[in-house]
């Protein structure tokens, strides 16, 4: 019984994780959401990620056949996986920005703490080691840095956001 409790799946445990990325794409499906007592995982393609509650703790803990019967009524109505206009990028910008981007997968936070001010915002001045962020995954504060010289010309990412790898956070200019 040890041995079944330590290689069940823990929360963001990275082989799910791939395992239901790998059926939204499957499946073509645009988006599972799985909860289990009060832990929850919501994936979805495209757009920005909705947001999570800081008392739920997003969890993958759902058997293949779960998430096949959760999502089949988007596979049901293909009009409903269908691209929109929103999940579409934006025009390029006529300016080149420097994008600074996540480094892994979690929850976007712009502040350190509840009540505390924000790392940066639009007009803040960054260099390459100032931090800009956090992004929590699994109960780790992983301060996320500009890596870069400029102003802060766009916020891109939303308050406790679910982010993955790439996903862009801020845009700057380094002029």
């Amino acid at each position: 019984m040890a041995d079944e409790k330590r290689d069940a799946p823990r929360p963001f445990d990275v082989r799910t994780v791939e395992y239901l990325l790998r059926l939204m794409s499957e499946h073509d499906l645009a988006e599972i959401d799985l909860k289990e007592g009060d832990q929850r995982i919501r994936l979805r393609k495209g757009g920005m990620m909705p947001h999570f509650s800081s008392a739920t703790q997003p969890v993958v803990a759902a058997a293949p056949p779960t998430v096949a019967h959760s999502a089949s009524p988007a596979v049901a109505n293909p009009k409903a996986t269908a691209p929109t206009a929103p999940a579409s990028p934006p025009p390029a910008p006529a300016k080149k920005f420097v994008e600074i981007k996540s480094e892994l997968v979690g929850t976007f936070y712009t502040r350190p703490a509840p009540g505390k001010p924000e790392f940066v915002k639009v007009g803040s001045k960054v260099k390459p080691d100032t931090t800009v962020c956090l992004v929590v995954a699994m109960k780790v504060n992983n301060e996320i840095k500009a890596h870069c010289s400029g102003t802060i010309v766009e916020v891109v990412a939303k308050e406790e956001d679910f982010v993955e790898y790439g996903t862009v956070l801020f845009r700057v200019d380094p002029s």
